[in-house]
């Protein structure tokens, strides 16, 4: 996993509640073993009509939030079924972090695994960073992870808390197998002295 430090770049707004993996990959799209190719069904029933064009009034079919590379979205997002599809679907389609109120548990996990940035700030500042988007031309926006801080739109400067443990692994590009192989010599001298190896 590369090491994940600033996600920045244009800001997507979906200003819904509760939206759940089932929304984020719907069950048909899950067929794939690969962690790639799931960003074209992102938000499928959202996004597309019965023959496959885009439905005008969704939010990521706005032109001004096209190319998105950070989300901000409503509480509870991510909640629901475990797959862990909804976190690739949202980085293959080019997220690099989620801002929202509060998290479903297990894709707040799923994401740290990908190095999908989730953060979460209260109700009223994600309202507050909406509202500072242009709805005609677009707007940026940063999550910094050294930092701990999301840059707003109008140049505000939010801090945010993150599980120092998922930080760390995210700075430095740790993914499980490489936590694992960081115990490598451990792992050996223990393989050794019960006869393993």
């Amino acid at each position: 996993m590369r090491p994940v430090r600033v996600a920045s770049g244009r800001v997507a707004v979906i200003d819904r509640p509760d939206v759940d993996t089932d929304q984020i990959i719907p069950k048909q799209f899950l067929k794939r073993i690969e962690r790639t190719g799931f960003g074209k069904h992102l938000f499928h029933d959202w996004r597309y009509d019965e023959d496959g064009n885009d439905l005008h009034g969704f939010e990521l079919n706005r032109p001004e939030f096209r190319g998105g590379r950070v989300l901000l979205t409503g509480r509870n997002f991510g909640c629901g079924s475990s797959r862990e599809h909804a976190a690739w679907a949202l980085q293959d389609y080019g997220f690099e972090a989620i801002v929202a109120p509060s998290f479903g548990d297990i894709f707040r996990t799923n994401a740290g695994k990908v190095g999908l940035l989730a953060v979460t700030l209260t109700e009223d500042e994600v309202e507050r960073l909406m509202e500072e988007v242009d709805l005609d031309t677009g707007s940026e926006l940063t999550v910094d992870l050294e930092r701990c801080v999301v840059v707003s739109p109008a140049g505000r400067v939010v801090p945010f808390e993150f599980d120092g443990a998922t930080r760390n692994r995210l700075l430095n590009g740790l993914d499980e197998i490489a936590l694992t192989l960081g115990h490598e010599d451990a792992i050996a001298d223990y393989e050794r002295a019960h006869g393993i190896a």
